[in-house]
């Protein structure tokens, strides 16, 4: 957003994606063609530590154009959607100087927020989000959801009481906030960036060549020092369900590093689980982006600049 006038930003460019279907590749030359600037939307490329499982640009990718909200986050930390758009508010604000935004990552629900089509969440201290989570963990999610039940039924009758994460995340808004998160919910979110003026790309990778790509990337990475990655952030002793845990591949890699797996075995899981989740990431973008994406096909387009100049 504009912060001197509150208009949503003009202009911007944005670049959606299953995960290794070259999306970097895409953002780097749109930057260079525009003199622009790359700032990332993908949910487990915040994290630092995470440097290559999570597949962040790379030294020439980082010095062919600026880059932000890359490796800001410690995994240690709880970081959200809304969190995740304030840092987006304030990049845009401080470092953005009339140079275009180019925003490119595979979480969707980032897209959905810049484009307003999230409500904003209040914030929720970190106390009450720790102690919601300390109780999830020590009291499991169907006793909250009976909690919920009682201090927001409505809310509670949207969430399967096995849902530790969402009946967690109503309870701590509830608290925070003294409203219900379906009060929340019902709230259209202020844009950031104009839909009418944005130039929005989604790639379509050929099944069987991102299969290939994703099994060469797996091995690149760990070849790369991904197990040294998952070595220090088992160190930091965090929660099973903290989000930079579920990180595809460190469940994996973690289970080599204690023994439980071999190292061939943990590759093939791992890239088993990424192929799953980019079949997941092409189902949400066919279903939930309109035809103001326009679909690019790789890698038949893959070295193109599509429509920019």
């Amino acid at each position: 957003m504009d912060e001197a006038d509150g208009r949503a930003l003009k202009d911007a460019v944005l670049i959606a994606g299953p995960t290794a279907s070259g999306k970097t590749a895409m953002a780097v030359r749109a930057a260079r063609a525009l003199g622009g600037v790359v700032i990332n939307a993908d949910s487990m490329q915040v994290y630092s530590v995470l440097d290559r499982l999570t597949a962040r640009p790379g030294r020439e990718e980082l010095a062919a154009a600026p880059h932000f909200l890359f490796g800001h986050v410690d995994p240690a930390n709880d970081y959200s959607t809304g969190a995740w758009l304030g840092d987006v508010r304030r990049v845009i604000a401080d470092e953005l100087r009339s140079r275009p935004a180019i925003f490119v990552g595979g979480t969707g629900l980032y897209f959905k927020a810049l484009l307003g089509g999230l409500s904003d969440m209040p914030r929720v201290p970190d106390a009450i989000r720790r102690r919601w989570r300390y109780r999830l963990a020590e009291e499991g999610p169907a006793k909250l959801h009976r909690i919920l039940r009682k201090e927001d039924p409505s809310g509670a009758m949207a969430i399967m009481p096995g849902d530790g994460q969402r009946i967690v995340r109503a309870l701590e808004v509830l608290e925070a906030s003294g409203k219900p998160i379906s009060h929340w919910q019902s709230k259209s979110g202020q844009p950031t960036v104009d839909p009418r003026a944005a130039r929005r790309f989604v790639l379509v990778p050929d099944r069987d060549w991102l299969r290939d790509r994703i099994a060469l990337r797996f091995a690149a990475m760990v070849k790369g020092g991904a197990l040294d990655e998952v070595r220090r952030l088992v160190a930091m002793g965090l929660p099973p369900e903290n989000p930079a845990m579920k990180a595809i591949g460190v469940r994996e890699l973690a289970a080599y590093l204690e023994g439980s797996l071999t190292l061939d075995a943990a590759l093939e899981k791992a890239v088993t689980a990424t192929r799953q989740y980019a079949k997941r990431q092409m189902t949400w973008f066919r279903n939930q982006l309109g035809p103001e994406w326009q679909r690019v096909d790789v890698p038949d387009r893959l070295g193109e600049t599509v429509g920019l100049p």
